[in-house]
């Protein structure tokens, strides 16, 4: 195994730029950019290689690895009262706790709240 093996890599399509580019979050910024994934991704590889090395070379201690990692399920998030109160009323409309109303909506990709429309949401679930 590499050392860069520990490290999540993404290569996407970006409408932006209009072509693929690569990132290495949490070990470097910026990213690679080209026309072909494959090539993108075997360049990011290597970018990531390279930035190892200057980190072992400078002495420094390399970030925590993002690859494998195991999530818990749970974050805090603040949103401050003038979002909090909103999002509780959606919750008791739908008859639903907070944490269930939230992750409804963060599973729609669609947060309303905090815009001047009314919020509508949709269920894709049995509610």
């Amino acid at each position: 195994m590499k050392a860069g093996d520990q490290y999540l890599k993404i290569v996407e399509w970006s409408e932006e730029d209009r072509c693929y580019v690569g990132t290495c979050p949490g070990l470097m910024l910026g990213g690679i950019h080209g026309d072909d994934e494959t090539k993108v991704y075997k360049e990011l590889c290597q970018a990531v290689e390279e930035w190892i090395d200057i980190h072992e070379q400078d002495g420094r201690p390399l970030p925590e690895a993002t690859a494998g990692r195991e999530y818990s399920g749970k974050f805090v998030v603040r949103v401050g009262r003038d979002l909090h109160k909103p999002l509780a009323i959606g919750a008791m409309r739908h008859g639903e706790s907070l944490n269930e109303h939230c992750v409804h909506l963060l599973r729609e990709e669609r947060v309303p709240y905090g815009e001047n429309e009314a919020p509508t949401v949709r269920r894709t679930s049995g509610r």
